[in-house]
């Protein structure tokens, strides 16, 4: 029976552990959530930009 109860309160520990853990994790996750200054992914710059001066050189010019 000892031997049951040893077991029982090693498992307990292990799971109020991983909950700890569980809960920094989210905490973190939610703080970096917070912290970006926007939720959409960043586009590169660089093919409108080329995409631009493409349609710039190529536009008439008219002097």
């Amino acid at each position: 029976m000892f031997e049951y109860e040893i077991i029982t309160a090693v498992r307990s520990a292990d799971l109020i552990r991983e909950a700890a853990e569980y809960r920094t994790a989210r905490a973190a996750r939610k703080a970096h959530r917070a912290s970006s200054p926007n939720q959409e992914p960043r586009r590169p710059v660089r093919p409108l930009r080329s995409r631009f001066t493409r349609t710039a050189c190529s536009a008439p010019h008219t002097a």
